[in-house]
């Protein structure tokens, strides 16, 4: 049974694609972390609004941790995702992938690689 709904973005008032999350296909912002209260009110955002969302919400999480506060952070306690994001777990820089600090978090410890990244 399709579930799906079609929406308007709370944030650019364009009409998107909403799935429901009971139905057994995931809606696509069960991609991305799972880092908003969905009781903080507000409504749907589109893929492209909630991109940018969930990138400024960790982005400025990011900016309150220090070296010692990662080692428990609270993005390697959160369910794992399958699909890395880019502009949240990475981008490309001269055709190769560059891991954000939100990808190392999510790991949990550091790699000792000497990432570009590395909130550790």
């Amino acid at each position: 049974m399709n579930t799906t709904k079609t929406k308007v973005c709370s944030g650019c008032e364009s009409s998107f694609s909403c799935g429901d999350i009971s139905a057994e296909e995931k809606c696509w912002c069960n991609d991305f972390p799972p880092i908003f209260n969905l009781a903080d009110g507000g409504d749907c955002l589109c893929p492209v609004c909630f991109k940018e969302a969930c990138e400024d919400k960790i982005d400025a999480y990011i900016e309150t941790l220090t070296p010692e506060k990662a080692i428990n952070n609270k993005a390697a306690t959160l369910p794992k995702t399958e699909k890395l994001i880019e502009g949240i777990d990475y981008y490309i820089e001269n055709e190769k992938y560059v891991f954000k600090s939100w990808f190392h978090l999510k790991r949990g410890s550091c790699c000792e690689n000497g990432c570009r990244h590395c909130p550790y």
